[in-house]
């Protein structure tokens, strides 16, 4: 079967999912996660083309994100409720919306703050060559690798993720999508 097409038929059979989720969640973020819903974010997409990336809030809003490409995450702006969401990896469900639109693909280079990618391109070796393919919700480096922050760490996610796209075949798609449950079922999210 076509990896697109794939995609699709997954992304609409997980659609449920995502909508029961949505509506636990406006239930429980007056409590725990005070704001809007879904959050967006500017992220780098194939051919290095920028696309707008759709989660689940899990943090405290801000105007802009500051953090340079080599700062750490922003701990302390993560709610208690964001918290859970990461660990689960809950807050990336919308973008199975992506998916659908041909943003994105279920399993794939996870892509980049678009501002971050775009000096990622200047400094990390074979960074243009992992966005020949759609970016994914998960990937190799994601399940190997675990969150990555900072230029050092991101010279091994493209490592990770050029072999993914050089072998990429029907096992590894299943090998990761496995290690995908297996990481959401221990909640080893960041």
């Amino acid at each position: 079967m076509n990896k697109r097409i794939f995609d699709v038929v997954m992304s609409l059979f997980l659609l449920p999912v995502l909508v029961v989720v949505a509506v636990l969640l406006l239930v429980l973020n007056p409590f725990y996660n005070k704001g809007r819903l879904f959050y967006t974010q500017r992220r780098m997409g194939r051919d290095c083309q920028p696309f707008t990336a759709l989660k689940f809030r899990s943090m405290i809003d801000v105007a802009k994100i500051s953090r340079d490409m080599d700062c750490p995450l922003e701990i302390d702006r993560i709610t208690r409720l964001g918290s859970f969401m990461r660990k689960s990896r809950v807050d990336e469900l919308p973008q199975l919306i992506n998916v659908l639109k041909g943003d994105m693909s279920l399993i794939g280079p996870r892509p980049d703050y678009y501002d971050h990618a775009v000096k990622f391109l200047t400094v990390v070796p074979g960074y243009r060559e992992r966005h020949s393919v759609r970016p994914g919700i998960s990937g190799l480096a994601q399940t190997e690798l675990g969150y990555i922050e900072g230029v050092e760490a991101t010279r091994r996610k493209v490592r990770a993720d050029l072999i993914y796209i050089a072998k990429t075949n029907y096992r590894m798609e299943a090998w990761i999508f496995w290690r995908t449950l297996y990481v959401i079922m221990k909640r080893g999210g960041a």
